[in-house]
């Protein structure tokens, strides 16, 4: 997806390849031109700061708020940076993968983070806008330093030496109004496709709650099921916990051929399962590469992901079209093994219900932000069961009422990529001289919205991680 914007008509190359040519007027300056470095300590009871991948400097606050997340703040703050309005802010270890950002706030923040105070004519959102694109990511991981990307760490005297672009300071001004009013005209568009992905996830919980908890037949006979949340039942239909009609985590010792070493099994990390319940077998190991350190599984088991917030977000899946009959995956799934009195469709339709989810998290345990669905809570779950052909009847119900709703929500994810895709790629070329928005930026005083091609932006930025050294 393009944007509509019209290039420079001159521009001029400055030998840094991160910033390709850019516009003739504009300046390549290294950033200790650009920034101060401010170690301003001694203001422990300022608010707290977190600088984060997807949103860069926000309040602590708003970080924690509806988190599991604990503050992992010292008590002893006076070691703390100062950070005032308008200041940029990064996460050394977290630099190459986007943590960085603006304040709009004063506080203060961890003694690992390193803080920048624009010189005289820079616009702080302009620098915001430049240092928040992958090329600046890149960039920063190829300046960055330590044994393993875990430590990898761009040091202040290393970022001074990074050249970044500077274009005229009324233009820069001219950029920052541009984008400020596209992330808001995409946001919009987002937010819309977002609710509508809730209210149709909530029309098909409401087919699926209603099939798997009460059947197809609506003259069937209930009875109570001595289940609040559950309710009244079909009377012929068995109240059962869940331990009793499925086998959880079951030992690789179950595997019923022996495996040789270099037997391929499908191999399925947590981000190759959606929760949707499709997932991506495309990867294959040698059964002697995941035999030992990861979660075990055949065809037909059902995977509920146990570690929030996939947990809470619905990851799972029915295996019933793994590719090979054994597998391996992440530890943080738990697998049920269906057994004779219980379909896998059914069980894991039963695992998508919103009570399943809801009372999973009021389990869980753990520490902050590494919480987990124990087995106990699976194996205990109380759930209702129809006769073997009522729930291939069900089953085939829902497969067929859910089809089309499944699609639109595809498809609307989809949007929402193409979306934020257009905005990363957007904000790039503007930015770095790519993109001529002057004339765009000076009439936007004049009308309510740009072009219909203008499309808006999100505060969920993602940053795929830079090519390996």
């Amino acid at each position: 997806m393009r944007h509509p914007l019209k290039p420079y008509p001159e521009c001029k190359p400055v030998g840094v390849p991160w910033l390709g040519d850019v516009p003739a007027h504009w300046t390549v300056l290294p950033n200790r031109a650009i920034f101060m470095e401010v170690n301003d300590q001694e203001h422990p009871e300022e608010q707290m700061l977190s600088v984060t991948i997807a949103e860069g400097v926000i309040r602590q606050q708003t970080l924690l708020e509806g988190s599991s997340k604990k503050d992992a703040s010292r008590l002893d703050r006076s070691a703390y940076k100062l950070v005032q309005p308008g200041d940029i802010a990064y996460n050394k270890m977290r630099a190459w993968q986007g943590a960085i950002g603006v304040s709009d706030y004063r506080g203060i923040v961890s003694p690992a983070y390193v803080v920048q105070r624009p010189r005289k004519g820079m616009d702080s959102r302009y620098l915001h806008y430049l240092l928040r694109t992958p090329a600046f990511a890149e960039e920063a991981e190829r300046w960055s330093y330590g044994i393993t990307s875990d430590m990898w760490s761009l040091r202040p005297e290393h970022f001074k030496m990074i050249y970044s672009c500077v274009p005229p300071r009324a233009e820069q001004t001219a950029i920052v109004r541009y984008l400020d009013h596209a992330d808001r005209q995409i946001l919009r568009y987002i937010n819309g496709k977002e609710t509508l992905i809730g209210l149709l996830e909530e029309q098909q919980q409401a087919v699926v709650q209603h099939a798997v908890t009460r059947g197809l037949d609506p003259d069937v006979r209930l009875e109570p099921s001595g289940i609040d949340w559950l309710g009244d039942v079909p009377v012929h239909w068995e109240v059962r916990r869940l331990k009793w009609v499925a086998s959880l985590n079951p030992s690789k010792r179950e595997v019923r051929a022996p495996l040789l070493a270099d037997t391929p099994v499908t191999f399925l990390p947590m981000e190759r399962v959606g929760r949707d319940g499709r997932i991506e077998t495309g990867e294959m190991l040698p059964a002697s590469d995941v035999w030992n350190g990861f979660t075990y599984f055949e065809r037909e088991d059902v995977l509920v992901a146990k570690i929030t917030p996939c947990f809470e977000n619905g990851k799972g899946a029915c295996l019933d079209s793994l590719p090979t009959k054994v597998g391996f995956g992440s530890t943080e799934f738990h697998v049920l093994r269906a057994g004779p009195s219980i379909s896998p469709q059914f069980l894991y339709r039963l695992t998508t219900l919103e009570e399943f989810r809801r009372l999973g998290v009021n389990a869980m345990t753990g520490a902050a932000g590494q919480q987990r669905v124990p087995q106990t809570f699976v194996a205990n779950y109380p759930i209702a069961i129809p006769p073997l052909p009522e729930q291939a009847a069900i089953i085939e119900h829902l497969d067929k009422a859910t089809a089309d709703i499944d699609t639109a929500i595809a498809n609307t994810r989809r949007e929402i990529d193409l979306l934020r895709e257009y905005r990363t790629r957007l904000i790039a070329d503007v930015v770095t001289g790519k993109a001529d928005v002057r004339a765009a930026a000076a009439g936007l005083g004049d009308v309510e919205g740009l072009t219909d091609e203008i499309t808006p932006a999100h505060s969920e930025e993602t940053y795929p991680r830079p090519p390996a050294r």
